[in-house]
């Protein structure tokens, strides 16, 4: 017999069964009442955050976002102030679906000129490194190129100085902050690395108006302002973008970074840079505590933001000594953008003392800056005459036809910062001096300028130099290159304004007018080669 049977059990049993049976429906019943109503508020709830219009506009920018490339806009002026009344130095972001993430950061031809239209000294500001004891010397040098009526910048100093040693020609003079509390354990360098490396941050939280770079110098570094503009005005400042030059010594590339830009020779960052940097910055230079200066630091901040460097042929740290003789005649063909360590070379100009030669190599760079220093080939085929100009600064005439490539070659008439004087010390293209004093150039130095309507006028007079009585009596007397010409005159014309972006040397076209005067006229390259234009005389 089966005693599971309902009909073997008691009544009592099967009340409690049905007792058990009913429980156990009305707790499913209200769990799936439960269930229920939580999927009802879970999808009122994101009902009305998907048609919020927050919400609507955020996934509007995220569609934008997500077909069609991107990048990240610096606002400098969106800024609030903290509740000390002050910025706090945070800027806000905003998407600029025009511009495209990842792309080269050098514009097209149309984004450049559009650019390049709207960027103006008033858009730069400097941060110039200085030091109080060199002061009262080294302001001369700012006075040479600084505008004071259409530029923006400052002088950090480490400690105030007389206010009798500033006038209005010169720029504003700021005090560091102190950085005692950041560690430096570099045995060889100086803490004031840190305080220069801090510049670019005490600048930005200025929140000057309309700012697109920032410029890094010091106080004695010359720079040419306006090709600093034609220059920048190739990159598109809404970008994340770092500009500079490597250093002229090897050495100094090798111990640093060959793709590092060198603070002496002048340093250019985008504003969108500049504010990433300033919220990382500090934190940054304690992880680097064991660096030398502030270039190398601020190159490692840097290179943690993924920004590479962009490498402009006319920034010129100058990590050299002695003559800069072979650098200055072979310059490369792009705008000359600035020069550091005046002080550290000979005078570029013979006669004249250090700061009478400055003055006349800025007064040389304001007549002309386009094409200051730029260099033309030409030759005398009668005469076996090869001569080469540097436009500002000297003209070469060799005996016999030497050709272009070798002249275009920096003749190694300096040393390296370190004192080594040899070839492989350089990351240049260099050639030793000609052994023979015969096969020597006769060097006319500019003596002076001036503008002539569209073009320019120079005048160069003949060196008298130490192998001139050598030549003399070792050589023979028809081999010495124009032995009567005492000055050459050199008549420039205007370049194209966008004659740096597909860089070819000037033409130069000879012109023997008397026995002692010889005219030199310069010019941009026509179409093809410069052709009978370069050796015709």
């Amino acid at each position: 017999m089966d005693f599971s049977s309902p009909l073997c059990r008691s009544p009592l049993s099967i009340s409690r069964a049905r007792t058990r049976a009913r429980r156990w429906r009305q707790s499913r019943t209200g769990t799936a009442v439960v269930v229920v109503a939580a999927l009802m508020i879970c999808t009122t709830a994101w009902l009305s955050l998907v048609f919020s219009g927050t919400t609507a506009r955020c996934w509007h920018r995220f569609k934008n976002w997500e077909g069609s490339p991107h990048t990240v806009q610096w606002k400098p002026h969106s800024q609030k102030p903290n509740r000390n009344g002050k910025d706090d130095g945070i800027a806000s972001l905003s998407t600029a679906p025009s511009l495209q993430m990842g792309r080269n950061r050098s514009l097209s031809e149309a984004e450049r000129w559009k650019v390049a239209a709207g960027l103006t000294l008033d858009h730069i500001v400097f941060g110039i490194a200085g030091s109080s004891q060199l002061w009262k010397r080294r302001r001369e040098f700012i006075r040479l190129w600084w505008r004071k009526n259409s530029m923006r910048g400052h002088v950090w100093l480490e400690e105030k100085v007389d206010d009798k040693e500033w006038d209005e020609s010169l720029p504003v003079i700021m005090i560091s902050e102190d950085t005692s509390r950041f560690r430096y354990t570099n045995p060889t360098g100086h803490p004031s690395g840190l305080r220069i490396a801090r510049i670019l941050l005490e600048t930005f939280r200025l929140r000057l108006s309309d700012v697109k770079w920032f410029v890094l110098g010091d106080d004695d570094t010359i720079f040419n302002v306006d090709n600093l503009v034609h220059v920048l005005s190739k990159y598109d400042y809404n970008e994340m973008v770092y500009v500079g030059g490597s250093s002229e010594s090897h050495s100094a590339n090798t111990y640093f970074s060959h793709n590092m830009a060198y603070g002496g020779g002048g340093i250019a960052i985008s504003y969108p840079l500049a504010g990433s940097l300033f919220s990382i910055l500090d934190d940054c230079l304690e992880r680097y505590h064991k660096f030398y200066g502030s270039d190398d630091r601020l190159h490692a901040c840097i290179s943690e933001l993924g920004v590479p460097l962009s490498r402009e042929l006319g920034f010129h740290q100058w990590d050299i000594r002695g003559s800069a003789h072979g650098l200055l005649s072979s310059h490369p063909v792009a705008p000359f953008v600035s020069i550091h360590h005046v002080e550290a070379v000979d005078p570029f100009y013979p006669g004249l003392s250090s700061l009478d030669n400055l003055k006349l190599f800025t007064k040389a760079m304001k007549v002309d800056p386009m094409s200051f220093l730029q260099r033309s080939i030409c030759y005398d085929h009668a005469g076996s005459l090869s001569f080469s100009v540097s436009l500002g600064y000297t003209i070469q005439v060799f005996p016999g036809i030497v050709p272009p490539w070798m002249l275009e070659r920096s003749e190694m008439t300096y040393s390296a910062w370190n004192k080594i004087h040899n070839r492989n010390e350089f990351d240049l293209d260099t050639r030793d001096p000609f052994k023979s004093v015969c096969k020597r150039p006769v060097l006319f130095f500019l003596q002076d300028v001036e503008r002539q309507g569209n073009t320019t006028l120079g005048t160069y007079v003949r060196a008298r130099v130490k192998g001139d009585l050598k030549r003399k009596f070792f050589c023979f007397t028809h081999s010495a290159p124009l032995p009567y010409v005492e000055s050459i005159q050199v008549l420039g014309y205007p370049l194209k304004k966008n004659w740096h972006l597909s860089p070819r040397r000037l033409c130069c076209k000879l012109n023997q007018t008397s026995d002692e005067l010889l005219t030199i006229s310069v010019r941009q390259c026509e179409k093809g080669s410069c052709g009978s234009f370069a050796y015709s005389m």
